[in-house]
């Protein structure tokens, strides 16, 4: 019997084929927007119809999947979206973050911070200083412009083409904060395509005078860039040839995050999409 392509390497789940098998299902049916048919499902995942069917009646019973007769095709449930809801609540992204940024913070003495993506701004949601840190703008809850800080670009370097078109269409788009950083899409997606190569982004007074930072970004299981793990220090204290050991530490703690929400990184040099 032909067995399901995946995205990752065979693991323990792999030993409990209708578990492997139904986890597909469910992530076939969250990539349409559309209802899917069996015989779509079938195919995309090499398994005979017959097992489609069985898979997609066993999780239409336990409220995963509906059965959608007027377009002849299938969709995730309110139980999905239930599950889902029971996840936010718990701050997951947070709670796996937290001991990371802390133990990043003991190996290389400057603050670190976990953002992710809000339109066209960062949005810092975890903050984690050495003691005596100078206060930062990068407080929790704070949000600035996405293409001026290092955990924007981070983010933005693996977002498709078209939604970084679509969040910057023109000059018009962009916010100046100190006279430095991009000013228009041309130099943005140049800007984005050298920090996608190296694997992470740095700024240098961007955001604010005499500051600079590193970041590296956070991947989902489709390697789709879900939040990004900064360092913000003096730049001074750090000069630029300096900086590519705390952003390789910055890469390696994104590594780890990344590993932990069962992510993957996308092909070197690639977009996300």
């Amino acid at each position: 019997m032909p067995r399901p392509t995946t995205d990752r390497a065979p693991g323990p789940a792999d030993k409990v084929p209708a578990v492997t098998r139904a986890v597909a299902v469910l992530r076939v049916l969250a990539a349409h927007p559309d209802p899917v048919r069996a015989a779509t499902i079938a195919r995309q995942l090499g398994l005979p119809r017959s097992t489609v069917y069985q898979l997609l009646a066993t999780l239409e019973a336990a409220g995963l999947v509906a059965h959608l007769p007027e377009e002849r095709g299938y969709g995730l449930a309110v139980g999905v979206f239930e599950l889902g809801s029971a996840y936010l609540r718990n701050e997951p992204l947070e709670r796996m973050s937290r001991p990371l940024l802390a133990r990043l913070v003991e190996q290389v003495h400057v603050t670190a911070h976990l953002g992710v993506l809000h339109g066209r701004e960062t949005l810092y949601l975890l903050k984690e200083q050495p003691p005596g840190a100078a206060a930062l703008v990068t407080a929790v809850g704070v949000r600035l412009p996405a293409h001026l800080t290092a955990s924007g670009r981070a983010m933005l370097a693996h977002l498709p083409a078209a939604q970084v078109r679509a969040l910057y269409p023109n000059a018009e788009s962009f916010v100046d904060r100190t006279g430095v950083g991009p000013r228009g899409p041309t130099t943005l997606r140049w800007l984005l395509a050298d920090e996608r190569s190296q694997g992470w982004a740095e700024e240098d007074g961007q955001v604010s005078p005499g500051l600079a930072s590193v970041a590296a970004a956070v991947f989902d299981h489709q390697a789709r860039p879900v939040a990004s793990i900064g360092l913000t220090f003096a730049a001074d204290d750090h000069p630029a040839p300096a900086r590519r050991d705390l952003a390789e530490q910055a890469v390696a703690t994104a590594g780890l995050l990344t590993r932990r929400l069962s992510g993957r990184r996308p092909p070197a040099g690639r977009r996300g999409d």
